[in-house]
């Protein structure tokens, strides 16, 4: 593991990422954007640069702790874990000791994995560490290390639906809290939950589209993932069923239910 693009990882880790993946909301239509199923590889970006300064004060977000290992070693070694995932690259802090930190700490883990430096913004990271991989990654998946515990599952799920020929994928779960839209401290609407989803990562994508989208994107007006500049191209999103584990880990009471999580696994 290395910031040389032609660098490759140590020897094998593991984890368990065997929960099995939850019932959620149907497969939506073919995007047309033809199938990518058996060519080129799939390459997993990772941003985790980001300060994420609700879980208080301290290192980066993606390296706070969780059961001994940080949130980020989590995320990789499920994606390194899942049998369609040939590449993975991590955008580190924008330093060159953030960068050296995060190759020590993956130094260990299976397969392809490569630490670039992140930039300012979780958008910049996304297309700085996309803009490093092979001509040969076909599918690129976009995965917040945040989702530490996101089973291997809905990664294989996101996966196999671009390859099936859908241009971008998303992970979501229905909306189980009633929605209410407000104006300052009043209640202007109660929001029809049916059509709502809770976006999840990975996000899957053909390299083309999430290049254009990218390429596209204001950077003055950052998304706040990646299918939003897909969405902002009038193209269309599929999505497949996440995960109850796929959560974000955001608030020192995220860490609480991490560590339950955890526990039961084990």
């Amino acid at each position: 593991m290395s910031t040389d693009p032609a660098a490759e990882a140590g020897p094998a880790t593991g984890t368990d990422t065997g929960a099995a993946a939850d019932t959620g909301p149907g497969i939506g239509p073919d995007t047309g954007a033809g199938a990518v199923r058996d060519r080129g590889r799939v390459a997993v970006i990772v941003p985790a640069a980001g300060k994420g300064e609700r879980l208080g004060p301290g290192a980066p977000k993606a390296l706070r702790e969780l059961g001994g290992f940080p949130l980020l070693v989590h995320a990789v070694r499920t994606l390194v874990t899942a049998r369609s995932v040939d590449l993975v690259v991590v955008a580190a802090p924008p330093s060159a000791e953030g960068v050296a930190e995060v190759q020590r700490l993956l130094a260990d883990l299976p397969g392809d994995t490569r630490v670039v430096a992140g930039g300012d913004t979780r958008q910049e990271s996304v297309s700085l560490a996309l803009a490093t991989l092979p001509e040969d990654c076909d599918v690129v998946l976009v995965h917040d290390a945040a989702r530490a515990l996101t089973p291997v599952d809905v990664v294989e799920a996101v996966v196999a639906a671009v390859r099936d020929g859908a241009g971008a994928v998303i992970p979501v779960l229905p909306v189980a809290d009633t929605v209410k839209a407000v104006d300052g401290d009043l209640v202007t609407a109660t929001v029809d939950r049916s059509t709502l989803r809770a976006v999840q990562t990975p996000q899957g994508f053909t390299r083309d589209v999430l290049a254009k989208a990218h390429a596209a994107a204001d950077p003055t007006l950052p998304a706040t993932d990646d299918a939003g500049l897909v969405e902002a191209l009038g193209l269309p999103v599929r999505t497949v069923p996440g995960h109850a584990e796929a959560f974000k880990i955001t608030t020192p009471f995220d860490l609480v239910l991490a560590e339950a999580v955890l526990r039961r696994r084990r």
